[in-house]
């Protein structure tokens, strides 16, 4: 290939390049709208060939017109003004394009960018295709008629739907407006109400440390005094022993719980620890169910009576389940060392099949319950919730026996953590894909079954909406929706008057073959006009300018007749024709159906 050839190959592809890049719109030709527009353009070119050989094209105009209307269906997107006034100027001359029309008008109505710019797209349409239609069927005597029915057809097929699809494409803007800024919103309000909990808990993180800390480390220091007094026994020295390790235990997880509490994470695993001991909690690992046993060796090393039974083949729990076991364990011994003090706790751990449970009881005081102990009546709760949180659940109340049991059961695979779903969520569409009951000015209003449409949705929300902070959105869909109804009363009362008006002026411009035989040649103008219809109506329009050729200088009036042709491809006329004040021809023939 030479080198001028390469360069207008390379030019050629450069043009073709150019022109797709100014054609497809960004985020519009993806390959399913692609191949969705091509099948449209061939639909419209198809109905475009065959209603105008239906209404009498023939030739060369059939390819021509599907031609256009597949062009005009590919580009109404990227010219949607230009493409709505050249179909509907053409229209009147070749009425294929009509159902072009209806789709160019429903495009228009979405891709016309502002609504001063939409108008005069509109007004110019209507010009040129009233003003075709009545250059195209000119006559002098029925212009006011044939205007009429001109704008019917183009308020039916183009100003219609682009009015609707206008008015729909704006409320689905506001609709996706509405949903960011609710989105927006949440944010907001997440991450506001994110920064106050944290505050408040350094706040209980700040009291946590200076009040429990130092009152533990004064513990930890005294009960290690005592642990080397010479004084004491072996036994008390065990029995301190035990205090000044729970009392380590304890500002080791004071320690955990102000991080988590200031910073949202647990300590790292290498925070030093005490050395390990009989009953020692402070090792994280012996913080589940490894742990239990070390929490029973130290009840029994401070003189009560723990029994600890397994039952079934061990199993393996999510690290917070595992946790949870440690914690009811925890809080049931302590719940039972303030309000039985002295009475024999038995600890039992079960593996189930599917779950796995944890069950502590101590018997009944013998003196009753404790009546001096310190409680916050949190402990218990807390352990409801916690287990709830993993996916299981938990127990507390009295045993049949008179003492109190507390059970709770564990899943052995992970559970999703359960939260508080948020007031209004970003992607429920302002309520519109849910069946729960809103709140409106205490009491519910309902939104509707699962089952309702879109549209229903947002009528629903649009009545229903009154007072309140969607009032706004609500009365604008609310006004929106009667202006269309409106608008659609009007448009079935003006088409159902047009038919009316059709149906009437029919009569005016047919008779039937009696009436033709009974008029004779020679009867003056005035007498045989008295017997025959005015012919002024839409329906005989253009009937003059086909069949035989009209006597020179005469006057014809052109009928058409009751009966119907053998043929659906003709139509029986009647002509007659006057000059000098009489009839000096009458004839009877067929013209091609319209």
């Amino acid at each position: 290939m030479s080198k001028s050839g390469a360069w207008s190959a390379r030019g050629l592809r450069d043009a073709i390049a150019a022109a797709w890049a100014w054609f497809a719109l960004p985020g519009q030709w993806s390959g399913r709208r692609t191949t969705g527009e091509v099948a449209l353009a061939v639909v419209m070119a198809l109905l475009a060939a065959g209603t105008e050989e239906i209404l009498g094209g023939e030739g060369w105009r059939l390819p021509a017109v599907a031609a256009g209307a597949a062009v005009l269906s590919l580009v109404r997107r990227r010219l949607p003004a230009a493409t709505l006034v050249l179909a509907a100027g053409l229209t009147p001359f070749a009425p294929g394009m009509g159902p072009l029309l209806l789709v160019v008008g429903w495009s228009s109505g979405r891709y016309i960018a502002g609504a001063g710019h939409a108008l005069a797209a509109y007004i110019a349409a209507f010009v040129l295709n009233v003003g075709g239609t009545l250059l195209e069927s000119w006559d002098r005597q029925r212009l006011l008629a044939l205007a009429f029915v001109a704008t019917l057809y183009y308020l039916g097929t183009t100003l219609a739907p682009g009015l609707a699809h206008r008015y729909w494409t704006q409320r689905r803007t506001l609709l996706h407006a509405l949903q960011e800024r609710n989105a927006q919103l949440l944010r907001e309000r997440t991450m506001v109400a994110w920064q106050a909990r944290l505050r408040e808990r350094q706040r209980i993180a700040q009291d946590m440390h200076d009040s429990l800390g130092h009152q533990l480390a004064l513990i930890a220091v005294h009960t290690g005094a005592l642990e080397v007094d010479r004084d004491l026994g072996e036994r008390q020295r065990e029995v301190v022993g035990v205090l000044r390790n729970a009392s380590v235990t304890a500002m080791h997880e004071l320690r955990e719980v102000v991080g988590i509490l200031r910073d949202g994470v647990e300590a790292p695993d290498g925070t030093p620890a005490a050395p390990a001991r009989a009953g020692d909690e402070t090792s994280r690992a012996a913080r589940g169910i490894a742990g239990i046993e070390g929490l029973v060796e130290a009840a029994r090393a401070a003189g009560t009576a723990v029994g600890l039974r397994r039952l079934g083949e061990e199993r393996a729990l999510a690290p917070a389940a595992d946790h949870a076991a440690y914690r009811i364990v925890q809080e049931a011994l302590t719940n039972a060392y303030k309000h039985a003090p002295g009475t024999s706790i038995g600890v039992e751990l079960r593996y189930e099949p599917d779950t796995f449970v944890v069950e502590i009881l101590n018997e009944r005081p013998a003196d009753g319950p404790a009546r001096d102990a310190v409680s916050g009546g949190q402990g218990l709760a807390g352990l409801a919730e916690r287990a709830r949180l993993v996916g299981g659940m938990c127990h507390a109340g009295p045993a049949d026996d008179g003492g109190f049991r507390v059970a709770g059961m564990l899943p052995y695979g992970a559970a999703p953590v359960a939260e508080a779903a948020p007031l209004v969520d970003a992607a429920d569409d302002f309520r519109q894909q849910t069946t729960q009951p809103l709140v409106g000015e205490g009491r519910p209003v309902a939104v509707g079954p699962a089952d309702w449409t879109f549209t229903e949705r947002e009528l629903a929300m649009a009545v229903r909406g009154g007072k309140g902070r969607g009032s706004s959105t609500g009365g604008a869909i609310a006004i929106g929706c009667g202006i269309a109804f409106a608008a659609l009363v009007l448009l079935v009362v003006a088409a159902g008057f047009g038919v009316y008006f059709l149906m009437g002026s029919l009569q005016e411009g047919m008779i039937d073959p009696a009436q033709y035989d009974a008029v004779e040649v020679g009867t003056s103008e005035e007498k045989v006009r008295g017997q025959l219809p005015s012919g002024d109506t839409i329906t005989t329009m253009g009937l003059t300018k086909e069949g035989p050729a009209m006597p020179a200088g005469a006057d014809c009036l052109v009928l058409m007749s009751s009966e119907i042709s053998e043929t659906a491809a003709a139509e029986p006329v009647f002509r007659f024709c006057f000059k000098d004040g009489k009839l000096i021809e009458k004839k009877s023939y067929e013209v091609k159906a319209r």
